[in-house]
């Protein structure tokens, strides 16, 4: 059986014991997550969607919008492609023709070789070193890597990167190197800018922001590349595939990241914060973390979407933080033994068990679970399982399989403050509520029942 907790817009799925090892420089922090079977304090639901608009192929740079990347995001790139335009004209069209340039070495459907990804995305790629205090708990200075997202110097990396750090420094292509500032930091999806403090003319004419592509276009098998600083081996490139899409993956406190990108391009401590590639050489995500029993490299790689990073990175700029929508239930997935058991015709769903008094979904009539059945399990004992709760099949006519649709929903296309239409199934029979999501409260602000 799988079980899921969702508190203020994050959740928690049981599944198979692993080790995620963040990708920061040694020692390396891990987060472990619990067995099949466990029990967990009930937690709140975070946010996430379907496929994103855009045809095949369509990918944006940190210049023009993004699909659904939001108003928000939309006025920062617009003013961004503004910028750009007018260094282009000011500096004669040199960019057209390093563009017309590169085109020649690209194939029919515009993919590149990895000697020429690596030629145009060296320069946008930093190595991001972090310095702690003695006193910092469990986590020393080390290396990450970092990407540069505009020309005012702003720099995407890991949250967990920077998390703590006293002073942080940046090192370019060309071996210059600057202290950098916490810009904003956003650790439910452990996405953090930082800017590097650039005299003169800011360091615009140094910097070589990456195209962001547009991530939903991904497909199991493609193939990728990462660049990072692995074991602090700057500009260090490896290759693969996208091994498989939609996992989750545990972040702060309670909650989880949806919508990751799992790969086999070999990443280790010091890739945290570099860019997944496409063969077109765009970012479709930002490497964070691997699954390991020895805190190195086993085949099993993790990255941000690139969709994620493109609604976050603009609200951290402009705001320091990003505010996450919570709908405030805690529940697991229905699984075949459980639907037998409740007299359900469906194995998919969400069934709630606990909803928070107080949250959004206390206010608009969500029910938790009100008994127990007892489940049949072949080779062992019978189990008590919750039962009773609202079960949630759909979100804004989403069909709802299991949590992280309900995660992958909210994460890309819903804000606190939108209204999120759930249908659910209660004492077998079919109905609608509206749940006006609110802002997700700190782990800590949670108490746990």
């Amino acid at each position: 059986m799988e079980k899921s907790a969702a508190i203020a817009g994050g959740a928690l799925a049981l599944t198979a014991a692993l080790i995620v090892v963040l990708l920061a420089a040694a020692p390396f922090p891990t987060v472990s997550m619990p067995a099949v079977g466990t029990t967990t304090p009930p937690l709140p639901l975070p946010e996430t969607g379907p496929g994103a608009a855009g045809g095949p192929g369509a990918a944006v740079s940190p210049l023009a919008p993004l699909p659904e990347a939001g108003p928000d995001a939309q006025q920062y790139l617009l003013q961004e492609a503004a910028l750009e335009a007018d260094e282009e004209e000011a500096a004669g069209g040199g960019s057209a023709q390093e563009a017309a340039a590169a085109a020649r070495y690209a194939a029919a459907d515009g993919t590149l070789a990895l000697t020429e990804i690596f030629d145009r995305v060296e320069e946008g790629t930093v190595r991001v070193e972090v310095r702690r205090p003695p006193s910092a708990p469990s986590i020393a200075s080390g290396v990450g890597s970092g990407i540069v997202f505009d020309q005012r110097g702003n720099i995407v990396t890991n949250a967990h990167v920077v998390d703590g750090a006293d002073r942080i420094i940046v090192t370019f292509l060309d071996g210059r190197s600057y202290n950098a500032d916490v810009v904003g930091a956003d650790p439910f999806t452990d996405i953090a800018v930082i800017r590097a403090d650039m005299p003169g003319d800011g360091g615009g004419s140094r910097l070589t922001p990456l195209r962001i592509g547009d991530s939903s276009n991904l497909r199991v098998g493609e193939a990728i590349a990462a660049i990072g600083n692995p074991f602090g081996l700057s500009g260090s490139m490896t290759a693969g595939i996208v091994s498989q899409l939609g996992r989750l993956l545990p972040a702060h406190g309670s909650f989880q990241i949806p919508d990751i990108i799992q790969t086999d391009a070999a990443i280790n401590p010091g890739n945290s914060g570099g860019p997944l590639l496409n063969m077109r050489g765009e970012v479709v995500g930002i490497n964070t973390a691997i699954r390991s029993d020895t805190g190195e490299f086993t085949g099993v790689g993790f990255a941000v979407p690139s969709q994620t990073v493109a609604k976050i990175v603009p609200v951290l700029i402009r705001d320091g933080q990003y505010r996450h929508p919570w709908i405030g239930v805690s529940g697991m997935d229905i699984d075949p033994d459980t639907a037998a058991a409740m007299g359900l015709d469906d194995t998919r769903g969400f069934m709630v068990m606990t909803v928070v008094e107080g949250s959004p979904a206390d206010e608009a009539g969500l029910r938790g679970s009100q008994g127990t059945v007892t489940v049949a399990v072949p080779g062992a004992e019978d189990e008590e399982r919750p039962a009773g709760g609202d079960v949630i099949t759909a979100v804004d006519g989403i069909d709802v399989r299991r949590i992280s649709d309900i995660l992958v929903h909210l994460q890309r296309a819903k804000s606190v403050g939108d209204d999120l239409v759930l249908d659910i199934l209660r004492d077998g029979r079919s109905t609608s509520l509206v749940v006006v999501l609110g802002e997700r409260p700190a782990s800590g602000q949670l108490d746990p029942e």
